[in-house]
């Protein structure tokens, strides 16, 4: 118990003693003292406990220290605290969340440390802490625990994992904030030295924020949070798209034929590849789809024209099977920062109402009515759509081409038909809503086109105001 009842006695000195200089004090009801060889070690003792007194710190009933010295005692390390933390996130939180979470405090933690003298290797550290230390099993009890507690790990794992848990840093250590700054550097940078991605930068230092107010206003073991006192900017990155690399209509089309031209499974993934451009979906959203969401025009002549709608609830991201609870490799949920039961509609062109209304004629669907899925029923990984686009870009580009980032990835279709959208003149809010943005992460990432749009709606505001002259 604290409290500031505190008396602090003079020194004194006891014959036939080896340490005979005995500092006597009292803590609420109880007495404590602690004896000296050396009357100025007695003295340096006093003038510590005064001088913590002056500045109306409590002290602890129970050992007589004040609080300072007490919290400086029990304060767990930061490899311990962090281990701690994810453990408490574990049970609410999503599988891809969760998997932030270890990816922040494995960059975060090894920069907490007392010496880097013989560190292990950054990716065998990273490893250990992100796959053994911040990612929980149920333990004998049914209890979460760290899964290196359950599991044995390999060699180099369990070393690196004694080397961090003995070489952390106590939590109290950040009382000064400049300690901080190299965690700080660190979550900016990748493995290899570079820039992150500011979108990357910007999620791990959430999670070292919400890890810092959890340990000031949850546990008590900071009295301030730090990152409040750090004069720190990030590395200005840019995120907005270069448009340079992202496929123009014809050439999303030519990488749509030459995935379905690749075989069996480009044939059965061509439509896959239609909603990325399309209709502008994430792979996780496709890889949900199912026929019940899917308003398709009857394929007559007199509907050949006719658009379609697809009414989106429900998303399956990829994630490894360590982080779900079931132990498969994604987790089924909610939109993208959607509420759960959120819906999203985007209408869709008649070629993809032609084309998923030929793919369920031909493929049918899987027994939860998903339209595309892996051989043996389960989610398409991205391993396979990421290995046909690749020999899609083999087939369509030059070899020069293929060297540049010019559709690159899979994603890079949701980008185009995203931007096609905002080129053909749709207003940036209906973007927005079809795409599942916000309006702040559209005017970020696609930035360049939508200013190219507000000038030429600068010249047709122009034109009608001279209509009136």
């Amino acid at each position: 118990m604290l409290t500031y009842d505190v008396d602090i006695w003079s020194i004194r000195k006891r014959a036939n003693r080896q340490k005979p200089y005995e500092l006597r004090w009292r803590v609420g009801s109880r007495p404590h003292s602690k004896s000296f060889k050396l009357k100025p070690q007695a003295d340096g003792r006093r003038s510590e406990l005064m001088t913590a007194l002056r500045e109306r710190e409590q002290f602890d009933e129970d050992t007589g220290l004040p609080a300072r010295e007490l919290a400086a005692l029990t304060s767990p390390t930061w490899f311990e605290h962090a281990t701690m933390y994810a453990l408490m996130k574990w049970p609410r939180a999503a599988a891809k969340h969760r998997a932030g979470i270890a990816e922040a405090l494995a960059v975060v933690v090894p920069a907490l440390v007392t010496t880097s003298r013989g560190a292990p290797k950054p990716e065998t550290l990273r490893a250990a802490l992100y796959q053994w230390a911040f990612r929980a099993v149920p333990g004998p009890a049914g209890r979460l625990v760290a899964r290196h507690q359950v599991e044995e790990p390999p060699a180099e794992i369990q070393a690196a994992l004694v080397w961090i848990r003995e070489r952390s840093m106590k939590v109290n250590a950040l009382e000064n904030p400049a300690l901080l700054r190299p965690a700080l550097e660190a979550l900016s940078l990748r493995m290899d030295g570079r820039k992150a991605a500011e979108n990357t930068a910007r999620r791990k230092r959430m999670v070292l924020s919400n890890l810092l107010r959890y340990t000031v206003e949850e546990k008590g073991l900071l009295s301030t949070n730090p990152l409040a006192r750090v004069d720190w900017t990030p590395p200005e990155t840019d995120d907005e798209i270069d448009f340079r690399y992202v496929p123009g209509p014809a050439l999303a089309r030519s990488f749509i034929d030459a995935v379905r031209a690749t075989g069996t499974r480009g044939k059965h993934l061509a439509a896959f590849f239609g909603c990325l451009y399309y209709a502008a979906m994430r792979p996780a959203e496709i890889a949900s789809l199912k026929h019940a969401d899917c308003t398709l025009p009857p394929g007559s002549d007199d509907s050949a024209e006719q658009w379609g709608e697809l009414l989106l609830g429900e998303s399956r991201p990829e994630v490894g099977g360590g982080w779900t609870d079931d132990g498969s490799s994604y987790e089924t949920r909610s939109l993208k920062r959607r509420a759960r039961g959120a819906t999203r509609s985007v209408p869709i062109p008649p070629i993809l109402v032609t084309m998923l209304r030929e793919h369920i004629t031909t493929y049918g669907t899987a027994p939860d009515g998903r339209l595309f899925r892996a051989a043996e029923g389960g989610r398409v990984r991205s391993t396979e759509y990421c290995d046909l686009w690749e020999r899609a870009r083999s087939a369509v580009l030059s070899a020069e081409e293929a060297a540049t980032p010019l559709a690159a990835v899979p994603y890079s279709l949701r980008h185009a038909g995203v931007s096609l959208w905002i080129k053909s003149g749709v207003d940036p809010v209906e973007v927005a809503r079809r795409a599942g943005h916000s309006i702040a992460v559209l005017f970020r990432f696609y930035a360049k086109i939508l200013r190219g749009e507000q000038s030429r709606s600068n010249q047709l505001i122009a034109q009608e105001l001279n209509k009136g002259e």
